[in-house]
């Protein structure tokens, strides 16, 4: 699956979330919420974050 860039995503093989950056050639470069290095990822390891993975990781909704 392709995400779209500033997606927040579940990297299941490193257990982290990670927001895309770019994707190419089956990887998705991916940086930690609230900056840091990035890291590559394999597309099939990536799946959509979970509202509780995003807050875990630092995430806010906003509230309406």
């Amino acid at each position: 699956m392709t995400y779209r860039v500033g997606a927040y995503v579940s990297d299941e093989a490193r257990a982290k979330v990670g927001v895309v950056m770019d994707e190419r050639w089956g990887e998705a470069q991916l940086r930690p919420v609230g900056g840091g290095t990035e890291w590559s990822a394999q597309r099939r390891a990536l799946r959509l974050a979970t509202r509780d993975e995003k807050a875990a990781a630092g995430v806010y909704a906003k509230s309406t």
